[in-house]
């Protein structure tokens, strides 16, 4: 099953380091990060999660949970927590789910439904294609989704800036242009009609182009 945009994130029941989850009564009424790799005790993935640790009151912040998925069992997590700790100076502090049948990475269309094996019999380059960030709505459909390489660790204070965006656009008639960042002005969405921009935006916008409204961000 191919996921996109707008499909409802898939549930499932769960083993993590916090105990067993249903994915959908865990996210509860907030949003939620769910963010995969394809294997413990690998480099660029012991980078991610301690800095994604240093990070999560920002997220708490924006009412939105952290939940890991490596292909490797709970307690392979418990471990390598330790390292992540000692070399990055944060351990992770959000749960962490174990996936040692390849269930979970393949519900989310990261490994081929056709997959075998357990994750023991796995390697990294096996499961390459478990490096995906998924942002899930409140109403359980996925906002967004990015997928890197094994070899490129992702950013994630870019994946705190595409919160920002989608619990925007999310929560008024507005888009993001390029770059945007968390105060600086927004665009009007070309299904806003001028009259009804008018009385969403009574201050005015400016517009270089009939179809590029600019809007200083609602609050």
């Amino acid at each position: 099953m191919s996921l996109h945009i707008g499909d409802e994130a898939p549930d499932f029941t769960a083993e993590t380091t916090q105990g067993k989850i249903r994915f959908h009564d865990w996210i509860g009424d907030g949003w939620a990060i769910l963010f995969s790799h394809p294997k413990d005790f690998t480099p660029v993935c012991t980078t991610e999660l301690g800095y994604m640790a240093r990070l999560k009151p920002e997220f708490d912040k924006r009412h939105c949970k952290i939940i890991g998925l490596s292909v490797d069992s709970v307690e392979d997590h418990v471990r390598w927590s330790k390292d992540i700790e000692e070399t990055q100076g944060h351990a992770p502090n959000y749960p962490m789910i174990g996936d040692t049948d390849l269930a979970v990475a393949k519900l989310y269309d990261m490994l081929h439904p056709n997959a075998s094996g357990s994750a023991k019999g796995r390697t990294a380059a096996d499961n390459q294609t478990v490096r995906s960030v998924f942002v899930i709505g409140p109403d359980k459909k996925i906002k967004a989704m990015l997928t890197y390489p094994m070899s490129s660790g992702r950013n994630f204070d870019e994946v705190l800036r595409l919160l920002d965006s989608v619990q925007l656009t999310a929560a008024h008639k507005v888009a993001t242009p390029v770059n945007w960042k968390q105060g600086e002005d927004v665009i009007i969405v070309p299904a806003v009609s001028d009259d009804e921009a008018r009385q969403k935006f009574p201050d005015g916008w400016k517009a270089p182009k009939p179809y590029l409204r600019v809007v200083p961000q609602p609050r």
